[in-house]
């Protein structure tokens, strides 16, 4: 259950907060809402996700916050705005933590009523000379105009109005790339569980069972694992519906003879896993699907070979690239000169999606990919995926009719060690021989 896995403290967000702080100036003050609730329709939310920037440095799961950090302040440094104790309210929403469980729970110096807000901030912002917040965020930054009005009307009793404001985004996004063992450990398990959960859908897989099925089947293993949701939408494709990088639909029938890509990965308080597995309906593949499986089966363990720190994203992505087109050559799909298709960008009609991306707190993690235009380096620490693929749409009529209709991803989770690689989904199979003793091995009448 949810228990046996690791979890953050309130130790933990607290020192993410120090450790932010100790980049920024003696006199700034930082600003950062939390999300909001999100209705679907007329008296119907969507499950509440807090904000993956607020939730990183807070831990504290409510809609409607205000995390304010002001260094230097003797009355306390770590200050929450949020709602207050309401009984009657609280029948119809659930248990809040109010100012004194914020706290005691959750590591802040003071808690404040929200609706103190625009009291107490022209204050807290006096005398600094910086205000970092997400500049993005069209609602922050209009409150920020107001709170900064506000102080510049006291300007007359000697109040200091911050001249300066900073994107929060910038050095906060830093801090979440490079992950710390605790987050490794949370990610890992989030992994194990999305493994277990993909093994159970090739155990289960047989032709005529809907996508739908697969995908409840999905979440259904990993929330029984102690996952509290699923980190995207699930993507289950047969057939040509692979070639569909963001398929979701899922109401096809799965057919004897076809494919299913199933890319899919689950939430562990707040991290996510990413997984793509592809795989027989039957569980045979045919010679055409084979081939085409080894050749990005064999990208994917090139791609992951090189993992290490000093190499680039962009690298191995170039690798893959030539791997593929190679392969597409030596297949028939692709004709002409390796480096000359390259240059042509000819792969792109079979391989249009890039190699990796970073992994954390959301599936398609924050982090900057290029530093002063260049490729940055990986360094120990970053979780990236490893996904290599092959589409060739029904419609192509450039290549034979035996490939029209694959699609083939094969994605894993990957931290960057000092040494290496360390693939955090090796629980999930890639390899024909065992995939092909899996499917199906389970199947039951249940659905």
């Amino acid at each position: 259950m949810a228990s046996s896995y690791p979890s953050l403290s309130s130790d933990f967000h607290r020192e993410r907060r120090h450790t932010l702080l100790q980049q920024l100036a003696p006199d700034a003050l930082v600003i950062l809402p939390s999300a909001t609730t999100q209705y679907r329709n007329r008296d119907a939310d969507y499950p509440f996700r807090q904000n993956s920037d607020f939730a990183y440095l807070t831990g504290f799961p409510e809609p409607d916050a205000l995390l304010v950090l002001a260094p230097g302040r003797p009355e306390g440094e770590h200050l929450l705005f949020c709602l207050p104790k309401d009984p009657q309210q609280e029948i119809w929403t659930g248990s809040r933590a109010g100012q004194e469980g914020a706290v005691q729970n959750y590591g802040f110096d003071q808690s404040f009523p929200l609706d103190e807000m625009d009291q107490r901030l022209p204050t807290l912002m006096d005398g600094r000379s910086v205000i970092w917040y997400p500049l993005d965020d069209e609602h922050c930054h209009e409150k920020v105009r107001i709170w900064r009005q506000l102080l510049a009307r006291r300007l007359r009793r000697g109040a200091q109005v911050p001249d300066r404001l900073a994107n929060l985004s910038t050095p906060l996004h830093e801090m979440r790339l490079h992950k710390t063992s605790a987050e490794i450990n949370l990610m890992q398990a989030a992994a194990d569980i999305s493994a277990q959960a993909h093994v159970e859908l090739m155990r289960h897989c047989q032709p005529h069972v809907y996508e739908y099925q697969l995908a409840s089947r999905f979440e259904f293993v990993c929330k029984q694992a102690g996952a509290e949701a699923l980190a995207y939408n699930t993507i289950v494709g047969g057939g040509a519906n692979a070639c569909i990088l963001h398929y979701v639909q899922n109401n096809q029938s799965l057919n004897a003879g076809d494919l299913v890509l199933i890319d899919a990965g689950c939430e562990l308080e707040g991290y996510a896993a990413d997984i793509t597995r592809t795989f027989p309906v039957n569980g045979h593949f045919s010679a055409p699907q084979a081939a085409l499986y080894d050749l990005v089966l064999k990208a994917n363990e090139l791609a992951i070979s090189m993992v290490r720190p000093g190499v680039s994203l962009d690298t191995i992505h170039e690798q893959v690239i030539r791997h593929l087109t190679w392969g597409l050559v030596q297949l028939g799909l692709l004709t002409g000169d390796v480096d000359t298709l390259i240059a042509d960008e000819a792969y792109k009609d079979f391989y249009m999606h890039s190699t990796s991306h970073w992994l954390g707190r959301d599936v398609h993690d924050v982090g900057l990919y290029k530093i002063s235009g260049v490729a940055r380096p990986l360094e120990a620490g970053m979780v990236i995926t490893i996904e290599p693929g092959l589409y060739v749409a029904a419609d192509n009529y450039e290549v034979d009719a035996q490939w029209r209709g694959i699609g083939i991803r094969i994605e894993d989770d990957v931290l960057v060690t000092e040494k290496g690689a360390q693939v955090l989904t090796q629980g999930v199979p890639k390899h024909r021989e065992e995939i092909q003793a899996l499917v199906g091995s389970a199947f039951t009448d249940s659905f």
